[in-house]
């Protein structure tokens, strides 16, 4: 297994324990709480294996099918990069890219 995959693997672990705090975070129901983790962890899971952006740097969270990106990218192609990366996720209805450029 290389260290990408175990990074996705760990995680997807972290937040699936994080399950308890669903309904406090403003999910309507448990079910939508747990179809944002699955889609967090794709998109971050989606950002490990793609060389050109840096998943360590980007922060990724998701409300109501709504992804937010946060964090710093090296330059505009990794920004928009990881944006098209969480478009393509599917259940995502919208992404909001918050993420800066630092050079």
């Amino acid at each position: 297994m290389n260290t990408r995959t175990l990074f996705a693997f760990a995680l997807a672990a972290s937040l699936i324990a994080l399950g308890g705090c669903a309904v406090t975070r403003g999910q309507e129901t448990v079910g939508g709480y747990v179809d944002d983790t699955a889609i967090t962890t794709s998109v971050k899971a989606r950002f490990v294996e793609n060389r050109q952006v840096d998943a360590a740097s980007i922060k990724v969270e998701t409300l109501n099918g709504t992804v937010l990106l946060s964090g710093f990218a090296k330059n505009n192609t990794e920004r928009t990069t990881a944006e098209s990366i969480a478009r393509e996720v599917g259940g995502v209805r919208t992404v909001r890219n918050e993420i800066s450029v630092r050079p």
